[in-house]
């Protein structure tokens, strides 16, 4: 799979007029020049920073949002308004901009020249005002942006840019998005059910079904080199249980699990798909439930869902991307079960197989054990306890009926406290924010979904970038969080959201 920011860029937009001269104009085109290069230099921003000329006047704003809107490698516009940039000449450059925007409110020097401050020098550095009058028009129009203010040089500046670069690309990452769904929902799970057609309005993606045996027909059809050439792998990469290594008893199940990895991508490849569910009610002709084909193919970034749950596969796929290149991984999870010890509580998470090998630095165990359901050959599957991670976040996409909502836990993930030798699945140990207590009933209060990904790569912020850009509720819980506060947010939220669909 491609690397997603690969040939991806946003521009860096600079708002002044034509009153202050052809000099003046010059210095302003070379120090925004400057912001730009800083930011295209930081590690924290992922894609490059395209510097385009002044923007002086209506024509030319929006002229330049439209280009934006139009150019598939844009992610997004930073504006910045470096002098003063009377705002009514914005008004349908960014009524017309259908990308995410940033509005980076800054200067070009960090401290004052105190004694050397002349009228020139004031009415050249100009944003401290220039910016407000844009933003006033920018909450006028009702145009979802972030905000970052302070000096380029700052590392929390970048960061903060950076950050929503990553959401800007999990936003483009759903409008990019196929989602395959082999077979259909779990039975009576209501959480997993969804509006299709409202999810490709509001994020994009497009959501199909395929029969299962047409998968399984793409399973028989593997060549046997192919799986002698993935089982190699498997041996190269993991630690394979001795009965599935060849020559041993089980080994034709270790080469099935691989015969249904390759086809599973194959299928997806062809359709230019980046997501997919399956579900355990709804096999047709496989013979295993698929295990490690799933975890490997999310740890090559594919968002996957569980019981053909695919908002939770958008999710995934969107956090792939969000997080892609930094430290930690995300997969599909699921509270499972809580250590309820006064003062320490836990949550153990996981899946019957599904939890993606990127949440581990560890080797992987390849194992193979009976499964109480599916009514199918014990499946394969990796077996990892996931990496310990302050700040991880786990995030849930449900649908409300009007609207989708967020929901989103910081969380710490730790080392389990305990063996767990008859628990062969890969898992996660983790710490809610800010306690058990208020985060369980949090999360209840908010209907959050019992499927969700938990990311420790993109944090948190990521998210809140994607849900703003998304024009989408989101509801965290993390250290700040009271329960009369979060009950009392639900409540102000739903008020809003239906005031906010009008009519």
């Amino acid at each position: 799979m491609s690397k997603p920011y690969a040939d991806r860029e946003v521009w860096f937009f600079t708002g002044s007029q034509d009153l202050y001269g052809p000099e003046t104009l010059e210095q302003v085109a070379e120090q925004s020049r400057e912001v730009a290069r800083t930011l295209d230099a930081s590690a924290d921003v992922p894609v490059r920073v395209v510097w385009k000329p002044v923007l002086k006047d209506a024509g030319a704003i929006r002229r330049a949002m439209l280009d934006a809107n139009a150019d598939d490698r844009v992610l997004g516009v930073i504006t910045w308004m470096h002098t003063f940039s009377p705002a009514k000449m914005w008004i349908s450059g960014l009524d017309a901009l259908r990308k995410p925007l940033l509005h980076l409110h800054t200067q070009a020097n960090v401290e004052l020249p105190w004694a050397d401050i002349d009228m020139d020098f004031m009415n050249l550095n100009q944003a401290a005002h220039g910016d407000r009058e844009y933003a006033y028009l920018a909450t006028r129009l009702g145009v979802a942006r972030t905000t970052v203010v302070g000096h380029v040089s700052n590392p929390a500046v970048t960061r903060r840019v950076g950050t929503w670069v990553r959401g800007a690309a999990g936003w483009a990452a759903t409008h990019e998005l196929t989602l395959v769904r082999f077979g259909d929902n779990m039975r009576n799970v209501a959480v997993t059910e969804g509006d299709k057609t409202e999810a490709e309005l509001r994020f994009g993606v497009s959501v199909n079904t395929w029969g299962v045996n047409d998968l399984v027909a793409a399973v028989e059809a593997v060549d046997e080199a192919a799986v002698d050439a993935l089982v190699a792998e498997y041996e190269d990469l993991y630690d394979v249980a001795p009965e599935l290594r060849a020559g041993a008893e089980r080994h034709e199940s270790l080469r099935y699990a691989a015969r249904q990895e390759i086809a599973m991508e194959a299928f997806l490849v062809e359709r230019g798909a980046k997501a997919f569910t399956t579900n355990f009610e709804d096999l047709g002709g496989l013979r295993q439930l698929p295990g490690l084909a799933v975890q490997r193919l999310m740890g090559k970034g594919y968002g996957f869902g569980a019981e053909g749950d695919w908002k939770t596969a958008v999710l995934v796929r969107a956090a792939k991307v969000m997080g892609e290149g930094l430290p930690g991984g995300a997969s599909l999870m699921e509270d499972y079960t809580y250590d309820l010890t006064p003062g320490s509580e836990l949550i153990l998470g996981a899946h019957m197989l599904e939890i993606c090998p990127s949440l581990t630095t560890s080797t992987p165990r390849v194992e193979i054990h009976p499964l109480g359901i599916g009514d199918r050959e014990d499946p394969v599957r990796m077996v990892f306890d996931a990496d310990a991670t302050p700040g991880a976040v786990v995030v849930s996409l449900a649908d409300m009926r009007d609207r989708f909502r967020l929901t989103a836990n910081v969380v710490d993930v730790v080392p389990p406290t305990h063996e767990l030798p008859k628990l062969p699945v890969a898992r996660a140990v983790w710490s809610p924010r800010p306690d058990f207590t208020t985060s369980a009933e949090a999360w209840l209060t908010a209907g959050g979904a019992h499927h969700t990904v938990m990311s420790t790569a993109a944090g948190v912020e990521a998210f809140e970038v994607f849900a703003n850009i998304a024009r989408t509720e989101l509801l965290v819980i993390d250290e700040d969080t009271t329960r009369r506060g979060f009950a009392d947010q639900v409540r102000w939220n739903q008020v809003y959201y239906r005031v906010a669909q009008g009519l």
